[in-house]
């Protein structure tokens, strides 16, 4: 279907929600622990030893914020000591510490460094609970624009992904133009569809952009198709971030249950006609 019929959707179903100034930079999930789905790895329910996603690429800027539910004593320690963190950091001055923990804790840290952090859980080290953050940085010679609109995919992961559209549209709060994104996915339960849509202003001088998202439900097919019936959810946020034109990374957080938080590496699959990336490098 053309872009423009989604982008009025969208801006339809989505016009009254917008972004802080300071959204531009990302907070990203990152959950301590976790349980089997019983999906053939494990007993449902069995506690597993992991960090949720392992892998994640941020922004320089960008925050991450560790989840811990509680009920194994975990903790957060960076392979170069940087720090060391569950119920409270060892070295951030804020009190608490880095003692693992089986209490339910979060705590945030900003990472401002490009480069690599590997991190552990000292409790689970030897059991493989390892984790690593790659910061790329915070700004990109080609920034963001119409040249970024196209379809979008993992190729590991093909039979899903998303449509992004850099718009000509204004944001009256911040004064940035509008980026539009569908992801075409599939609910957690595997019985439907899941478009999820996200919509707001972007910098077109950075190469990041956290986007709110929402899905919606409730209305029937045309000739039986009424406006009142349609839901509204509010979904979560989804972040883009582009390392060239052609490459990039999609990481979410939802707060619909089943939806939960990660992060995927994006490849284009489609170009615009008309539209040619400016860097010398596509």
């Amino acid at each position: 279907m053309k872009s423009w019929l989604f982008a009025f959707t969208v801006l339809a179903f989505l016009c009254c929600m917008t972004l802080p100034d300071d959204a531009l930079a990302a907070n990203h999930i990152v959950r301590v622990g976790d349980t089997s789905g019983g999906d053939g790895y494990g007993t449902p329910g069995e506690p597993l030893m992991v960090f949720v996603p392992a892998q994640l690429t941020i922004n320089a800027g960008d925050t991450v914020t560790f989840v811990s539910q509680g009920g194994m004593a975990h903790n957060v320690r960076a392979d170069d000591n940087s720090f060391r963190c569950a119920v409270g950091c060892d070295n951030d001055g804020a009190g608490g510490n880095g003692t693992p923990s089986s209490a339910e804790w979060t705590f945030t840290r900003t990472f401002n460094t490009p480069g690599t952090i590997n991190y552990r859980c000292d409790m689970h080290f030897s059991m493989g609970m390892t984790g690593s953050i790659t910061v790329v940085a915070g700004s990109s010679s080609i920034g963001m624009g119409g040249f970024t609109s196209g379809n979008w995919y993992d190729p590991s992961l093909s039979g899903i992904g998303f449509q992004i559209e850099g718009t000509t549209a204004i944001d009256a709060a911040s004064g940035l133009p509008v980026m539009l994104a569908y992801w075409f996915a599939y609910a957690p339960a595997g019985n439907t569809q899941s478009w999820i849509y996200a919509q707001g202003p972007y910098d077109p001088t950075s190469n990041t952009v956290t986007l709110p998202a929402a899905i919606t439900a409730g209305a029937r097919f045309p000739p039986n198709f009424v406006h009142d019936d349609i839901a509204v959810t509010l979904w979560g946020s989804i972040t883009f971030t582009f390392t060239d034109c052609n490459n990039g990374t999609a990481s979410w957080t939802s707060t619909v249950p089943g939806y939960g938080s990660g992060s995927i590496p994006i490849t284009r699959l489609t170009r615009i006609a008309g539209t040619e990336c400016p860097s010398a490098t596509q």
